[in-house]
């Protein structure tokens, strides 16, 4: 075997038949033996355990999913394997009824690299009605929201204020009745009004009334003080 100068050089193959010196051999990966270049292959030396490698893989008809059989199992324990634990029948739809395009009379199918989504519906759609015109596209949803701006508005909207000839009316009402009760006070000539007049007084002690001017926001103590910057002020008039 080999060469006077390299007598360790090449193997011989491991066929009995054949036994034919190789200098570039090749060893099997799964009986780790040594053949030439025409026995190298499993089926060429009858590997016994070439079937190890062999990928074996049934289709579920209850799930639609993959089964793959292991060479040192038995078939049936791996199928009942499956059943007990990985079977979902509830699958089987989802994997063998593939979706297709929502547009009428169109049987195109959606799959990864036919399918687009229209931005305004949301919707998936192939790629021939892709845009919305081709699909009828009814546009983007509009949000629905349970605040209404307009009711919020309407609730929270101020009244108007009164007009200047209302509001200086109550001022000289409210005005004629302070004074009317000044004198009616004043005018008592029995006990019970004087006596009135200081239970009054005891009550009101500490507190003053100051009445403001509806036009420059002034204040008076006096309501006849009042009464007399309107007319020397403002000429007696609502009107600036």
């Amino acid at each position: 075997m080999g060469t006077p100068e390299f007598p360790d050089l090449g193997k011989h193959c491991t066929v009995d038949y054949c036994k034919q010196i190789d200098f570039l051999p090749f060893t099997c990966d799964r009986c780790l033996q040594v053949f030439c270049l025409d026995h190298r292959s499993y089926m060429k030396h009858d590997c016994p355990k070439g079937n190890r490698g062999d990928v074996t893989v049934v289709v579920c008809p209850l799930c639609a999913k993959g089964v793959r059989l292991n060479p040192d199992e038995d078939p049936n324990i791996t199928w009942e394997k499956h059943v007990n634990s990985d079977c979902d029948p509830s699958n089987y739809e989802k994997a063998v009824k593939k979706k297709k395009c929502p547009v009428p009379r169109c049987r195109e199918l959606l799959t990864f690299s036919n399918t687009i989504k229209c931005r305004d519906c949301s919707i998936d759609h192939c790629l021939k009605h892709r845009f919305g015109p081709d699909h009828c596209c009814s546009g983007p949803k509009k949000p629905e929201s349970s605040f209404s701006f307009m009711g919020f508005l309407s609730t929270n909207t101020k009244e108007p204020p009164a007009s200047s000839s209302s509001s200086w009316a109550s001022l000289f009402s409210r005005l004629g009745n302070d004074i009317s009760q000044k004198l009616q006070f004043s005018s008592g000539s029995d006990g019970s009004s004087e006596k009135t007049q200081e239970r009054n007084g005891k009550q009101n002690c500490g507190k003053v009334t100051v009445d403001v001017c509806p036009k420059c926001s002034r204040g008076f103590r006096d309501p006849k003080d009042l009464l007399k910057h309107i007319d020397k002020d403002h000429r007696g008039t609502s009107k600036a």
